[in-house]
């Protein structure tokens, strides 16, 4: 049986059948998605929006040792993925993300533009954060949580298994009624569920 975490990745089995994905125009004439199996031990073109020449370019970039990063959230700040934190006076003055040029940054943001009519978990969380934050924040959001998948994939030889939109969307509604029934707790109050009649 195979446990799968919250951002969706699961533990390796010992072998694993590579399904044919489309190839897009751009890709080179090679077998690019058995190759980067063969050098990383996983298949990151498992995650949505991140096609063959994506992986290439992110791999050819960051290489394959993971330990030059502690942990996910170095890796995501040498990206220039994560979030800054100017802060005075205890204030968060801005949170900003930092521009650093980096090429494999650059591909996961335009693979984070390709989720935008995809049927998967990534694509809902693309269009939720677009809907919050507006376009280029949720593409900098989403390509953050692409290259966390990435990191864990390489550094822990696991696989990634989408659970879809309907999945995320549940989660979410989850976790905005807990942080309600909190928030509603804090002040005094009870937050009580109304059960809607059935139709008839």
């Amino acid at each position: 049986m195979q446990i799968t975490s919250p951002e969706g990745v699961t533990q390796k089995s010992e072998s694993i059948s590579l399904p044919a994905k489309r190839k897009s125009a751009s890709a080179p004439a090679f077998d690019v998605r058995t190759h980067l199996y063969r050098v990383t031990g996983v298949d990151l073109t498992s995650i949505e929006g991140i096609e063959e020449n994506t992986a290439l370019k992110v791999v050819s970039e960051i290489g394959t040792d993971m330990s030059r990063w502690p942990t996910v959230k170095h890796f995501c700040s040498w990206l220039g993925l994560s979030p800054g934190n100017k802060i005075s006076g205890g204030k968060v003055l801005s949170s900003k993300t930092k521009r650093i040029p980096n090429r494999a940054a650059s591909a996961l943001r335009m693979a984070a533009l390709t989720l935008v009519s995809s049927k998967s978990a990534l694509g809902a969380y693309y269009r939720r954060m677009r809907s919050k934050l507006g376009a280029p924040k949720a593409i900098t959001a989403t390509a953050h949580k692409l290259a966390r998948l990435i990191y864990s994939m390489l550094k822990n030889g696991s696989e990634y298994v989408d659970r879809g939109q309907d999945y995320y969307e549940e989660q979410y509604r989850d976790r905005v009624i807990k942080n309600m029934r909190k928030r509603a707790e804090d002040m005094g109050y009870k937050l009580v569920e109304i059960e809607t009649a059935a139709p008839s």
